[in-house]
């Protein structure tokens, strides 16, 4: 991202550019009213004598020649977005016309804005901190309720406040050392080095417990990656179709239809499942099928939940040996299809082939008739969502950045710890400390570079 003037006044679409009913063409920054009222002519005064967080009616002017009949909406420092003057101008949501707008004001004197330039700028302003920036983009890419809420959480400060308190826990110490250097006769470190031991691994804990959110955070954030697994002709494509609700996978009584993946991601009641229909796992001399499998294999390996489906109209079968032999150490839902026929399967016979049934649980299924499939959307909530996710109760990360850095954080408090105990003088190992202060710091933006900045900010949508 280019170098500008802080407050440089931006505009940008904010609506997107897909036709619409209503579209939103949004700027910023010192001048923008003047820059407004360049082409905007309202049905009563001025735009400029108007009061903040109001909205007015009248139109777009490009010289005499009227081009859009619009609502505008004059929001002034330092309540607004961006922490500057902001003017919104809803017009009809026509792609030539939102052009039009935007190229009037940027031929008056503003600046097309670059991606996430509103936001960075309420980054700068101090408005939000680095995290609750990150926190808009990923509620803005959210296609589920829990990834919203957990964005919506981080926006109100959750990780923010957290990373703030961890902080001032190691600058308190940080201080007593300096202060214990600078004035030995009165301030004794040997005394201290054991209360500094226990107080740094109570802040590793809670740094600990942040980085194991992590992966929690992920699957909120993606989804689940869900394998369909199972040997040929058993209903996993008909399942995929039930779940995605049309048919997207080819179904037919011919064993070995599916030799490729077939991915869709499908939000089930809240919950984001990234579903990949595999190949019939079975040994095949077929060159493509077998290319099939092997890719179903992998899938498997690096999913995070497998659906696997019996049949229960010709009983457990030796493939199906194998694939509950898999599933061993993996979140898995054992589904037995085709249960509106006679029974030919136990659930205690499933059992007796696997090592350890904690992490997986056996249900009866009838995808045909729509029999017992609306279990699976409760089942994956119970093994994967907790009440403290659901709710917010505690902060949840989701982003690689935050964990990196928690990570490294974590890593130089280590050895803060290490160094304590080998009898290093307090000079050496508090720098540890500065580092790991410091790394906790970028998460919110406190110390971080610029690069790293526009980088996390190009990432953005354009006109946010």
């Amino acid at each position: 991202m280019d170098t500008y003037r802080l407050d440089d006044p931006i505009c940008a679409i904010s609506s997107g550019l897909a036709p619409s009913g209503i579209g939103i063409v949004r700027m910023s920054g010192e001048g923008c009213i003047d820059i407004a009222e360049k082409i905007i002519k309202l049905k009563n005064g001025k735009l400029s004598d108007k009061e903040s967080h109001t909205i007015h009616y009248g139109h777009i002017y490009d010289g005499d020649k009227m081009v859009d009949e619009i609502m505008v909406i004059l929001m002034r420092a330092p309540h607004t977005y961006t922490k500057e003057d902001v003017v919104e101008i809803n017009c009809h949501g026509g792609p030539y016309i939102m052009n039009k707008i935007l190229y009037l004001l940027a031929g008056n004197g503003a600046r097309i804005a670059d991606r996430g330039e509103f936001t960075k700028r309420a980054f700068l302003n101090g408005r939000i901190d680095l995290s609750k920036a990150e926190a808009v983009m990923d509620l803005i890419a959210s296609e589920s309720e829990y990834a919203a809420s957990n964005s919506i959480s981080q926006i109100e400060g959750s990780l923010y406040k957290e990373i703030v308190s961890i902080r001032e826990d190691l600058l308190y110490n940080i201080a007593y050392i300096e202060a214990g250097l600078d004035d030995p006769e009165h301030i004794d470190l040997d005394e201290y080095q054991e209360t500094l031991v226990s107080k740094v691994k109570e802040i590793i804990l809670r740094v600990d417990k942040l980085i194991s959110s992590y992966d929690n955070g992920k699957i909120i954030k993606e989804g689940i990656t869900t394998g369909i697994i199972g040997k040929p002709n058993v209903g996993k494509s008909s399942l995929l179709n039930y779940l995605v609700g049309h048919e997207r996978a080819i179904v037919t009584d011919v064993a070995g239809t599916t030799r490729d993946t077939v991915e869709e991601t499908v939000n089930l009641d809240g919950i984001l499942l990234k579903l990949i229909d595999t190949a019939g796992i079975r040994e095949s001399s077929d060159v493509v099928e077998a290319i099939g499998i092997n890719k179903a294999k992998e899938i498997y390996e690096n999913a995070d939940l497998i659906l696997l489906l019996l049949d229960n109209s010709v009983g457990i079968t030796e493939e199906d040996k194998k694939l509950l032999g898999l599933i061993n150490n993996k979140k898995a839902i054992i589904l037995i299809n085709k249960t509106d026929v006679d029974n030919k399967i136990e659930e205690s016979e499933i059992k007796s082939f696997l090592e350890d049934d904690n992490n997986v649980h056996i249900v009866e299924i009838s995808v045909k008739n729509n029999i017992g499939v609306d279990k699976i959307s409760n089942i994956i909530k119970e093994m994967f969502y907790n009440d403290e996710i659901k709710y917010n109760d505690e902060v949840c990360i989701s982003n690689v950045r935050h964990k990196t850095l928690l990570d490294e954080a974590k890593a130089h408090l280590e050895e803060v710890i290490n160094a304590v105990m080998d009898g290093v003088p307090e000079d050496i190992y508090s720098v540890d400390m500065y580092i790991s202060y410091a790394k906790l710091g970028e998460i919110i933006g406190m110390d971080t570079g610029e690069d790293v900045v526009n980088e996390i900010f190009s990432k953005f949508c354009m006109g946010k």
